[in-house]
């Protein structure tokens, strides 16, 4: 087989014909299975061998990553985690009003609204002022009485818009109220803070008024100024007095007041219009200036 001269085509037939054979058998049999099987723990570490360098150019690629691209790849991420979870919050709401907003399909407020993410940047000193400071401002298209909200709930409303940053009210605030409804079974109410961080009141409900301890309290839109069906308080106590005529209702808000850091400013359909036809520009069109008051 190896001698020169004419033989070399004999063999070159030989060899072609036995692979032909050898590829036919391993189609329509499964005789070469256990060949196959010891030839692929043979090949695995030529396998690895050739996915060597892909591997050595992601670990270096990691390994040396600046800490600028983790600082920014770990600030996208919050930013991405905390819209959300600002949407999963109006699910309970919508879903306790399906039966009632059927028929309100067309409704505006069922539209998503336009967010910004804003991150605290000062606590005021007053213990008798609930307000805080973020870092958008104006020239974000930031206006007063904007709604803010963190990742769990309401938390106030924009009272003094600055070029690059602005003081928002809590609703925790003596001088804050806002129109709320209960989740189960719409209920009105207004809510208003009491000066404690962790805790509001429900003003003037009836003796008779179905509410209980446990109910959720959700923005009810009315006023036009917080956006409905998001989440604002959990009531905690319901004190109902035979010779008064208003039960006391006390409840405590959802959002994290006195930790969160990074916040959501809510845009309005109208005022994100606005803001889109004007690319953020300084000079933002301001919304009639209101009083601490949610409503």
């Amino acid at each position: 087989m190896f001698t020169k001269g004419p033989a070399v085509a004999s063999r070159a037939l030989f060899f072609s014909v036995v692979a032909v054979g050898l590829i036919l058998v391993s189609l329509y049999t499964n005789w070469l299975a256990p060949v196959r099987a010891q030839l692929g723990v043979v090949a695995a570490p030529f396998y690895w061998v050739t996915d060597l360098p892909k591997r050595i150019g992601n670990w270096g690629d990691e390994a040396f990553a600046s800490k600028q691209a983790l600082h920014e790849e770990n600030q996208a991420l919050k930013s991405e985690l905390l819209i959300l979870q600002r949407k999963l919050q109006q699910m309970a709401a919508l879903a306790a009003e399906n039966v009632r907003l059927r028929r309100l399909l067309g409704s505006s407020d069922m539209l998503q609204d336009n967010v910004l993410v804003a991150e605290l940047v000062g606590v005021s000193p007053n213990p008798l002022s609930h307000s805080v400071v973020i870092n958008k401002g104006l020239s974000d298209g930031v206006y007063n009485g904007q709604p803010v909200l963190d990742a769990f709930g309401l938390m106030g409303q924009v009272v003094e818009a600055n070029p690059h940053s602005s003081r928002v009210l809590l609703i925790t605030d003596t001088s804050h109220a806002l129109p709320v409804q209960v989740n189960r079974n719409g209920v009105r109410a207004i809510a208003e803070g009491t000066g404690h961080i962790n805790r509001l009141r429900l003003r003037h409900v009836s003796n008779t008024t179905d509410i209980r301890e446990g109910d959720l309290l959700v923005s009810s839109g009315l006023g036009n100024r917080f956006p409905v069906g998001y989440p604002v308080a959990e009531v905690e106590q319901v004190v109902r007095d035979p010779g008064q005529s208003f039960s006391t209702v006390i409840a405590r808000p959802m959002a994290r007041l006195d930790r969160s850091r990074h916040l959501l400013l809510v845009f309005g359909r109208e005022q994100a219009e606005k803001v889109d036809a004007e690319v953020l520009a300084p000079k933002v069109e301001m919304s009639p200036a209101g009083d601490s008051q949610g409503d």
